[in-house]
């Protein structure tokens, strides 16, 4: 057979109209009006929006540090390429856009156009004691772009855009080698033209980058087995301050502790991934959706757990509690909504839902739609409710309302003292903080056939100037009750700086001292995302 690598066009660039201060595009965010509407449902809201800041007239700190003559053209000071990439689009960094405080912005923001620029930044930064923070797209909600280290000469943020390509196909063996920069729609559209898909769709799949999924173990479109990215991924290769460390590209090896395990998940503080070969999917060509009611929600999660055990993987379980189900529009009279969806690429599907479904009825759902592959306007209204949701949240934070998701991950014979004993006790947080009882809703994002990944959104009124501190004492609040259970700080939001003290708390000790061996080893100037997974170290 002829080789069975192909190279790829070059796609246009990332597409532009982004917010700088919030989620997404301009042009999708709520309008004035529609802010002021929004909050008028919510006693408690502030009476107007704050308004947007004009990047023009924002204060943004001193230059500190300029790159060698060689580098220049790769960097950016301007005004707006500094403010965008400050943050990430966690509440409390929307919060603080808005109020124009980016005391935090980076000196430089540095778009490399070849790895051989990436390790050219990174030497010089060593050399120079400068933060290097990997940017991605700027999509993290866990204070995984924000440098608050405070021990280096000056701060750049790496923006892998420019390195946007699918450089190989391997159609024998399904696969592609793929730059980090991508941003998943353009990835998407070099691959369809193969017939082929990496099918990997988080909520910020818009705005977010293969790099970022990898280095942050994103979890995607599929709530059971391929959920994580990690399951996609046949070899990485990374820049470190050290040297280019590449994995072999296998199936699957027994050669020790996996080279790849090393960087998933690392949130760009041992090296810079700047290619992945990923595993790909035949696109599908059959997709059936169905949902089904559930008057008790703790009928509904031993459903779930039913259909999770059961073997029958569908690409889509989630269970929406009564109130998150109302949020989304899909519940009638406060029920509990399950959301399945199966998929494939050779065969019809509307048999596997049907096997899914009665399960569901076993258990005692009620299908919402008349039958298995009957059109289903519920599914559809939550997906539409589910993209739309970060540009309410956006308008919610205009309005001084304080909103905070996370999520998190137990085995079944603890989920329903979990999700009671969450809602319970955060709910009097709230109350403490707020003053106001709230709203704590609930859904299962993921399903395992050991346990499901609850995601939580609380939403209250917040007292306007201290949105930050009332997010902070929900959040920490959070991650202690999560600790208290034995759950996981986090489930695929990734550890940043916002988890660190709960990340502390899970991992193992043994495990600290070899991921901080491990951190001097390949960053010993200590200049790669300070302060992400571990204590920063001083730049040397």
């Amino acid at each position: 057979m002829a080789d069975s690598t192909t190279p790829c066009p070059s796609p246009s660039g990332p597409s532009a109209g982004r917010s700088w201060w919030g989620w997404g595009a301009v042009d999708k965010a709520l309008s004035e009006a529609e802010c002021t509407a929004l909050g008028q449902l919510l006693p408690g809201a502030a009476d107007t929006p704050l308004p947007v800041p004009d990047i023009s007239a924002l204060a943004l700190p001193k230059v500190r540090v300029e790159p060698p003559s060689a580098l220049a053209p790769l960097m950016s000071t301007a005004p707006g390429d500094r403010a965008s990439h400050t943050y990430g689009k966690a509440y409390r960094d929307v919060i603080r856009a808005l109020r124009g405080d980016l005391t935090a912005a980076p000196d430089q923001v540095a778009r490399p156009r070849s790895e051989r620029h990436v390790v050219d930044i990174l030497d010089w930064a060593a050399d120079a004691g400068v933060a290097v923070v990997p940017y991605g797209a700027g999509s993290s909600v866990v204070g995984g772009v924000e440098y608050r280290a405070d021990a280096h000469r000056g701060v750049v943020s790496l923006d892998l855009s420019a390195l946007d390509r699918v450089l190989e196909i391997d159609r024998v063996s399904r696969a592609a080698r793929i730059q980090a920069g991508v941003l998943g729609p353009a990835l998407e559209d070099q691959l369809r033209p193969h017939g082929l898909t990496l099918r990997h769709f988080p909520q910020s799949f818009e705005f977010s980058t293969l790099g970022g999924w990898l280095a942050t173990r994103a979890g995607g479109h599929y709530a059971t087995l391929y959920t994580h990215v990690d399951d996609l991924v046949e070899s990485l290769r990374v820049v470190t301050p050290v040297g280019v460390n590449e994995s072999m590209r296998l199936p699957g090896s027994g050669a020790g502790p996996s080279p790849d395990r090393l960087f998933l998940g690392s949130e760009g503080t041992l090296g810079v991934i700047t290619e992945a070969w990923m595993r790909l999917q035949e696109r599908p060509r059959h997709k059936a959706s169905a949902t089904v009611l559930f008057e008790d929600v703790h009928t509904a999660m031993e459903a779930v757990r039913a259909i999770a055990q059961s073997g029958l993987h569908p690409a889509n379980c989630r269970l929406l509690d009564p109130g998150e189900a109302g949020l989304a529009g899909v519940a009638r009279n406060g029920e509990s909504v399950l959301v399945l969806g199966v998929e494939s690429a050779h065969f019809p599907v509307d048999g596997r839902l049907a096997e899914l479904v009665a399960l569901a009825r076993d258990h005692g759902g009620s299908p919402a739609s008349a039958e298995p592959g009957a059109a289903d306007g519920a599914a559809d209204t939550w997906r539409s409710a589910f993209l739309r949701m970060p540009y309410l949240r956006d308008a919610l934070v205009r309005m001084s309302v304080v909103t905070e998701t996370f999520e998190t991950a137990c085995t079944w014979d603890r989920a329903p003292e979990l999700y009671e004993t969450v809602r319970g006790r955060l709910a009097e947080v709230v109350k403490d903080v707020t003053g106001a009882a709230g709203t704590i809703n609930c859904r299962f994002t993921h399903v395992y056939p050991d346990g499901p990944a609850p995601y939580f959104t609380v939403i209250a009124p917040g007292r306007r100037g201290s949105e930050v501190a009332m997010w902070d004492e929900i959040k920490s609040a959070a991650m202690d009750i999560l600790h208290d259970l034995g759950a996981t700080v986090t489930h695929h939001h990734a550890v940043g700086r916002d988890h660190r003290p709960g990340y502390d708390r899970q991992r193992p000790e043994p495990f600290a001292l070899a991921l901080r061996a491990t951190k001097r080893a390949l960053d010993p100037a200590g200049i790669l995302n300070p302060g992400v997974l571990i204590e920063p170290a001083t730049a040397g």
